[in-house]
């Protein structure tokens, strides 16, 4: 076997995705819409996002976190439907509980994606004969597909997951880590945003490989922390265990722009777009939260943050939205230059009991 970094070796890391989820959760439950292109979001006609669309609506370029207006110039003759995340919370459940047939390590992402740790699993198997197991029996049961991705870690797991969509499995070998990143974009990496990415193009880094030529201490100068963390991970290499789900407090998104920016509508457009993308999150994890959070940090690094409390929780785009950029109007944006400019959701509902017949 080739020489490899050590930490490759141990752990057997499955990801699992399930594939256009909440369609798919439509399409079975309403056999009409099988070869329909469907798309799970709101209105065309309201500012609402798609959460999801089914492949065949993908074939005319749908996307999630799209505008539904968009996604219906796209494809006019989507079926548009609102999504049920009472339903896609409880089908969730019961492919979380399969998962504990496998293995206790499991790390949701959201309602449709999770890690699970099976170096120690409970049946002694290989990870690639229990990701197969978990795929048909998740078909058996619920007639739903997923596809997985087997690795020793969970950077190279989560990007295998996305391979062979639909019920794909793809399986990295701890000799095969450097080899599958080295013609890999590194806007493939799991954290690389569209500013990061600029950032990195700016510095002639476009592919995994391009970061292997370069001194970690030159990185480290030119790309401050994020130097030492993507020579890193564009070599396959992730330490982080799997985490057991805790209680989270938050959910937000930030960005950090490659220029410092003074354009108050140019800030506003990016603050939309921000808490478009909290929204979306929040849904694919079933949240809803009274509190929204705006931060600002200023060119000379200096930051403040503005809240608001709602009576009643929301997961709605457009509520967060409107109410982040009323919060960004109380900073100093148009006066002073922003470097970074972040939007986030906290106090959560507490979950309600799901009825009898939509338990697992």
């Amino acid at each position: 076997m080739p020489t490899v970094h050590p930490s490759l070796l141990e752990r057997k890391i499955i990801h699992f995705d399930m594939d256009a989820f909440y369609a798919s959760i439509e399409i079975r439950d309403d056999p009409s819409l099988k070869d329909k292109p469907l798309v799970i979001g709101g209105s065309p006609q309201s500012r609402a996002v798609v959460c999801t669309a089914s492949y065949v609506a993908r074939k005319f370029g749908v996307r999630s976190a799209m505008p539904c207006s968009q996604a219906a110039r796209l494809c006019p003759d989507a079926v548009f439907m609102a999504p049920n995340f009472y339903k896609y919370k409880a089908v969730s459940q019961q492919i979380r509980d399969i998962f504990q047939q496998y293995t206790s390590l499991i790390e949701p992402l959201s309602l449709d994606e999770a890690y699970l740790d099976v170096t120690h699993n409970e049946r002694g198997l290989y990870a690639t004969k229990l990701a197969k197991l978990i795929q048909d029996q998740i078909y058996d049961e619920l007639k739903l597909t997923g596809s997985a991705g087997i690795a020793p870690n969970k950077l190279l797991a989560k990007i295998a997951s996305d391979i062979n969509k639909p019920r794909g499995l793809t399986v990295i070998l701890p000799e095969q880590a450097r080899r599958f990143m080295e013609h890999l974009p590194l806007r493939r990496i799991h954290g690389v945003g569209p500013a990061s990415e600029k950032r990195l193009q700016q510095a002639g880094l476009v592919y995994c490989r391009d970061v292997w030529q370069r001194d970690p201490a030159e990185l480290e100068r030119q790309l401050g922390s994020m130097g030492r963390w993507i020579w890193v991970r564009s070599q396959g290499i992730d330490e982080r265990p799997v985490e057991v789900e805790r209680e989270r407090k938050s959910l937000g998104k930030e960005d950090t722009f490659a220029t410092d920016i003074l354009d108050p509508d140019v800030l506003v457009k990016e603050l939309r777009a921000l808490a478009a993308a909290v929204a979306d999150a929040l849904q694919r994890r079933g949240l809803r939260g009274k509190t929204i959070t705006v931060k600002c940090k200023y060119a000379d690094f200096n930051q403040v943050t503005r809240s608001r409390s709602l009576t009643a929780p929301t997961d709605e785009a457009v509520v967060i939205q409107e109410i982040a950029c009323d919060l960004l109007g109380q900073t100093e944006v148009g006066k002073r230059k922003v470097r970074l400019l972040g939007v986030s959701v906290a106090n959560f509902e507490q979950p309600e009991a799901l009825p009898l017949g939509l338990q697992a």
